[in-house]
C-alpha cells in the first residue's frame, strides 16, 4: 500500500512538472497585460482534449467496426446469392439433362417405329418403364426422379431393340433353312443382280448415324428379301392331278425314242381341267413356243418363274398380276404332245430345276413358308 501511494505521489509531481503555472506578458497601446494560466487550467483544458480525442476515437471505431461488419453482410449476401446462382444452374443442368434424354428416346423410339413399319407393317407397344431404376440412374434419381424414369426407359428401350435383333437373326436362320430346303441356296438370291432403281431418299434420323440401329435396318432389310424370296418359290401342285406321268430329268422321247432331257413333270387329268398357279407372282407371258403349244409363264421375282404348257385354253393375260391358287388357264394337248396333260417346269434365272424339290418340301419347310407369306401380307396391309 505505502509502495502504490508512493508511486501515485511520483505521478502526479511528474503531471505536475509538467503544466507547471505559466504567465503570459500581452502588450498593447503602451500598456502591459498579463495573464496567468495556472496549472489547474492546464490539467483541465488537457483532460479535455483527451476526451475529446477518445471520443473521436471511439466514434472512428465505431465507424470502422460499422463498415467491417457491412462488408461482412455484403460478402455473406454475395455468397448466398452466387449459392443460388449456382444451384439454379445445376437445376437447369439436370432439366438439360433430362431434356436431352427424353430427346435421344423419342428420336430412338421413332427409328425402332419406322424400322418395323418398313419391315413388318405394325409397330408394337413402346416399352414402359418400371418403378425401379437401373443402376446407371443411381447418381440421376437422387436429384432428378424424371431423369432416373428416362434413363430406366432408355435402358427397355435398349434392351427391346437387343429382343428384336435376337429374333431377326433366328428368323433369319429358319427361313434361310427353309431356302435351302426346296433345294436354293440362299447366297444366290442375296447377290442375284436384278432391276433396281427408284429416287434417291437418304437415311435420316438416327438410322443413318446410329451403328447399332443401322445394322439392324440392314439385317431387317435381308430377313425381309429372304422371305420374299421364300414366299415366292412355288410349293403348290398346278393341277389336282394325282400323279406324274413323266418326271424332270433324261427320259426316252415319246415321238421319236431317243434320249432326250425333259425340263419340267407332266401331269395327267382331264380335257379342260383348271391349271392354277403354284405361287403368286405376275404374268409374263401368254402365248405358243415351239414344242410347248400354249403356254402361260408367270414371274415370281427373284429371277424365280413357272411355266404351263401344252394349254387348250387361257384364262389370264400378260401383266395380271395372280394369287397362290387361282386358276389361269386349261388343260389341254397343244403343241408336240402325245395326249391330254400338263407340262410345268420351274426356271430359276433362266435354268430348268428340278419342280418336285418344290412340291414335295418338307412339312416344316411349307411352315416356315406359310408364316413369311402371312408376315408379307401383314406388311402390306400396313
Amino acid at each position: 500500500m505505502a509502495i502504490n501511494k508512493l508511486s501515485l505521489r511520483g505521478a502526479v509531481k511528474k503531471i505536475a512538472a509538467l503544466t507547471p503555472e505559466r504567465e503570459i506578458y500581452l502588450r498593447s497601446g503602451g500598456t502591459v497585460k498579463f495573464v496567468r494560466i495556472s496549472a489547474r487550467l492546464q490539467l483541465a483544458v488537457a483532460g479535455l482534449i483527451l476526451m475529446l480525442l477518445g471520443g473521436w476515437c471511439v466514434v472512428t471505431g465505431s465507424m470502422l467496426w460499422s463498415q467491417a461488419h457491412l462488408s461482412a453482410e455484403r460478402a455473406s449476401i454475395a455468397r448466398e446469392r452466387a449459392a443460388v446462382i449456382d444451384g439454379q444452374a445445376r437445376v437447369e443442368a439436370y432439366k438439360g439433362s433430362v431434356s436431352e434424354i427424353e430427346r435421344d428416346i423419342k428420336a430412338r423410339q421413332k427409328a425402332s417405329d419406322d424400322l418395323l413399319k418398313a419391315y413388318f407393317g405394325d409397330v408394337p407397344a413402346a416399352p414402359k418403364a418400371s418403378g425401379a431404376a437401373p443402376a446407371k440412374a443411381g447418381k440421376v434419381s437422387a436429384v432428378s426422379p424424371e431423369a432416373a424414369r428416362l434413363l430406366d426407359l432408355r435402358a427397355r428401350q435398349d434392351a427391346f431393340e437387343a429382343r428384336l435383333t435376337t429374333a431377326a437373326r433366328q428368323r433369319l436362320a429358319k427361313v434361310e433353312a427353309a431356302i435351302r430346303g426346296f433345294g436354293l441356296n440362299p447366297a444366290a438370291f442375296t447377290n442375284a443382280r436384278g432391276g433396281m432403281g427408284g429416287p434417291y431418299v437418304p437415311a435420316h434420323g438416327l438410322i443413318a448415324t446410329d451403328p447399332e440401329l443401322r445394322d439392324l435396318a440392314t439385317l431387317l432389310s435381308r430377313l425381309n428379301a429372304m422371305e420374299t424370296t421364300l414366299a415366292t418359290i412355288p410349293s403348290d401342285r398346278p393341277t389336282a392331278a394325282p400323279m406324274e406321268t413323266s418326271s424332270y430329268g433324261y427320259r426316252r422321247d415319246p415321238f421319236n425314242g431317243e434320249t432326250a432331257f425333259h425340263a419340267g413333270i407332266d401331269f395327267p387329268g382331264a380335257y379342260g381341267q383348271p391349271i392354277i398357279a403354284a405361287a403368286a407372282g405376275q404374268v409374263s407371258f401368254v402365248g405358243q413356243r415351239p414344242g410347248y403349244g400354249n403356254v402361260v409363264e408367270i414371274d415370281h421375282g427373284n429371277g424365280i418363274l413357272t411355266r404351263y404348257a401344252h394349254l387348250s385354253r387361257f384364262g389370264a393375260r400378260v401383266g395380271d398380276k395372280v394369287a397362290r391358287g387361282q386358276a389361269i388357264a386349261r388343260m389341254g394337248s397343244t403343241g408336240r404332245s402325245t395326249g391330254t396333260h400338263l407340262h410345268f417346269e420351274v426356271r430359276v434365272r433362266g435354268e430348268a430345276v428340278n419342280p418336285r424339290r418344290f412340291l414335295e418340301a418338307r412339312q416344316d419347310v411349307l411352315e416356315v413358308q406359310k408364316l413369311a407369306k402371312q408376315r408379307l401380307v401383314r406388311g402390306n396391309r400396313g
